[in-house]
């Protein structure tokens, strides 16, 4: 989707992109006008109910929570961003894609949209974007739903992911092979995609132009403290201090071999309370994986922890 376009013509092309797989994926486009471009995002249920709010990671966007909107629309608001140069969104080629980049950007769409009593579910980036966000605005956040992210610092890299951020290299492999997006459809999930499954995930990222933020988001990763996003990445941990009375839920794929065990421990460290779902079967794709489990999982915890209706 290009800048230029008008809303009207951005909706149009949103339909059009969907329309294959409209029978899992049959949300009504919306769009929000960021600063650098438009954001895509799915805005699901009864507008006077408590929100969640689903943020995505690389290189997936709103579909991978398709089943999460599927499920829960009946009774809560849910909205499911496309982080800009993701999914629907706008891909513009000049912006600095950086994490407190996506964070200001989720934030003014939620200002603007008013979300209130907000649940968070948060994958991958989604989790340091979404907790970007929540640690500005606490007041705004009343439960937390989490699977395979992190909003901190380690010390480590998968050498599949490492290889990714190689000058020249990376541009090839990621914008010119497809690579990141492609490999995901395998190496994400344990229980292998279907056809349909597969062509959703991978149709936002039909050219270099659109494969833009999957390599600049690997090239965000912070791995040294002169790193831009390091101190970011910091503040948000220390930050997490203020949700420490949010209700929060963590449902893991085990086999995560990216966002592996090691990042579940930094969250059970940082939010004892929390409610824990481990699931030996499941890779990083989770809610592919291991929906059936997860689904009911979040719904008990949701009904336990009840949040007010938003006003």
């Amino acid at each position: 989707m290009n800048n230029g376009d008008s809303p009207i013509a951005f909706l149009e092309q949103a339909r059009r992109v969907t329309f294959p797989f409209r029978a899992e994926y049959a949300f009504e486009p919306n769009c929000f006008e960021a600063q650098a471009g438009r954001m895509h995002y799915v805005d699901e249920g009864p507008r006077d109910a408590a929100p969640l709010l689903c943020v995505h990671g690389n290189p997936s966007w709103s579909f991978y929570y398709r089943r999460v909107v599927n499920e829960f629309s009946g009774e809560h608001r849910v909205v499911a961003v496309d982080n800009l140069g993701c999914g629907l969104s706008d891909k513009p080629q000049d912006w600095g894609y950086r994490l407190q980049d996506h964070v200001d950007n989720l934030c003014a769409l939620v200002l603007a949209l008013d979300l209130k009593n907000i649940t968070l579910v948060l994958h991958d980036w989604g989790g340091a974007i979404g907790m970007g966000f929540a640690v500005r605005h606490p007041e705004r956040i009343a439960r937390i739903v989490l699977g395979n992210t992190s909003a901190f610092l380690i010390d480590r890299i998968p050498f599949r992911i490492a290889v990714c951020r190689w000058p020249i290299f990376g541009a090839l492999a990621l914008r010119g092979l497809n690579g990141f997006a492609l490999a995901a459809t395998r190496m994400a999930v344990e229980k292998p995609m279907d056809a349909a499954t597969k062509r959703g995930f991978l149709a936002p990222y039909n050219s270099w132009h659109n494969r833009i933020a999957q390599h600049r988001f690997v090239q965000d990763i912070p791995m040294k403290p002169a790193h831009p996003t390091w101190d970011v990445i910091e503040a948000i941990d220390s930050g997490l201090a203020k949700l420490a009375d949010k209700p929060m839920a963590i449902a893991w794929g085990m086999k995560d071999w990216c966002f592996s065990p090691v990042f579940l421990a930094g969250w059970k460290e940082r939010f004892p309370a929390a409610e824990v779902l481990e699931i030996p079967d499941a890779g990083h794709y989770m809610w592919e994986d291991a929906h059936e489990v997860a689904l009911p999982f979040v719904r008990a915890f949701l009904d336990k922890n009840p949040a007010p209706v938003s006003v």
